[in-house]
């Protein structure tokens, strides 16, 4: 099977604002007043957060519709811990990113408790997002050549 190609580009300008087009869809990044931006939109942490339960949620319908289960509804939540010294250029004996993050999840469906956690377990098994922080993923940064000014 080939490769799917996912692509966003944001851009920053001023403060903490950072803004993308995504087919479409407007989207905001930003920093609450109190951290020093304008809280114009959820922060990278609470986004990313959102993204892995949306993941989550978007293949328990795939499956659910796969499996013939009638999934009325699901709610998840996305929890983690982080040492911010990192993130703020300080010195940390932890990683900068979180040192764990927690899902947990109730499923709206006629599903004893049992089925329930294995159907959580395979949705889990098929997210992308829930693979890419479950598992180690290479990832490059380089910068690209803009035009010369002089």
């Amino acid at each position: 099977m080939s490769s799917k190609r996912v692509s966003v580009t944001a851009n920053m300008s001023d403060g903490y604002r950072i803004e993308a087009d995504i087919r479409g869809h407007q989207m905001v990044i930003d920093q609450p007043k109190a951290s020093g931006g304008n809280d114009s939109g959820p922060t990278p942490l609470e986004l990313f957060h959102f993204s892995l339960a949306g993941c989550i949620g978007s293949i328990a319908r795939i499956a659910a519709m796969q499996q013939r289960i009638n999934l009325r509804g699901m709610s998840i939540t996305v929890e983690g811990d982080l040492n911010p010294a990192g993130l703020l250029g300080k010195e940390s004996p932890d990683r900068n990113g979180f040192q764990s993050l927690q899902i947990s999840a109730t499923i709206d469906a006629d599903l004893d408790e049992e089925q329930k956690q294995r159907f959580l377990d395979e949705v889990c098994a098929r997210c992308p997002l829930h693979d890419n922080v479950h598992y180690e993923t290479q990832v490059s940064h380089h910068l690209l050549e803009t035009g010369c000014t002089a």
